[in-house]
């Protein structure tokens, strides 16, 4: 199966209009198992005010450079981590190629080597090289082999703009839905709590619903998710980017 706009081969392909090809002058490329650097890069927009309109947003996805830190938004959704002595991995699986590109291109921002390769489902697997920056994330939410976010887990607009590039899907024309691990019970609370203090308060649908994912609903909330995220990425379709 070829990734568009990442070919079988490593090289490149023309991607259809609906997958831009990564800018040249993206940050550093990681590369698919056996093939050739791919880029893309992220783009962040203005952020302004909250919901209310009473407060400035401090936590937009342009308040602060990118930090490891922020790969807690990947976790929060169906990002995974584990341990490898005094290193760490993460990876998560992907439905679409643009979230691919985008999340190569995040990884690679944060000094992060990054790979993809195609699984089942016509889905992808992005995932880091084992390094030792990431051992600080993984202590935090790994209890054991269960992950479950910290107790001053916040949602912050960089955190938020990874999750919605991994697994998050507008829903015109007032709802977008962000998912979250299938197997991460432990997580799917407090990261409501977390959602509910970022002034995005969600629905959670189980696995019969739909799920397990948040969704958020009403013109508002969606206005400060997309003043949060910041402008899409070019690799992102139109339509999967709340604005």
């Amino acid at each position: 199966m070829s990734l568009s706009g990442l070919g079988d081969t490593g090289k490149a392909e023309p991607p259809p209009a609906l997958f831009p090809a990564p800018d040249s002058d993206a940050p550093a490329p990681a590369r698919r198992r056996g093939g050739q650097p791919q880029n893309g890069p992220p783009r962040n927009g203005s952020v302004q005010g909250d919901d209310a309109g009473r407060q400035l947003v401090f936590f937009g996805a342009e308040a602060a450079e990118p930090a490891v830190a922020d790969l807690a938004g990947l976790l929060a959704g169906p990002g995974e981590v584990v341990r490898m002595g005094g290193t760490a991995r993460l990876s998560v699986q992907v439905d679409a190629a643009w979230r691919v590109h985008v999340l190569v291109a995040e990884l690679a921002a944060r000094g992060l080597a990054a790979s993809w390769e195609p699984t089942e489902g016509e889905r992808h697997a992005v995932r880091t090289s084992y390094t030792r920056v990431l051992k600080p994330l993984a202590a935090a939410w790994l209890h054991g082999s269960a992950k479950r976010p910290p107790a001053t887990f916040h949602l912050t607009g960089r955190r938020l703009r990874l999750w919605l590039a991994a697994a998050g899907t507008p829903e015109p024309p007032d709802a977008c839905l962000l998912r979250l691990g299938a197997d991460d019970q432990e997580c799917w609370e407090p990261t409501g709590v977390a959602l509910a203090a970022a002034g995005l308060a969600g629905t959670l649908l189980g696995p019969a619903d739909g799920g397990p994912a948040y969704r958020i609903t009403g013109r508002r909330r969606l206005a400060r998710l997309a003043e949060l995220v910041g402008d899409p990425p070019r690799a992102a379709p139109p339509e999967a980017w709340p604005t």
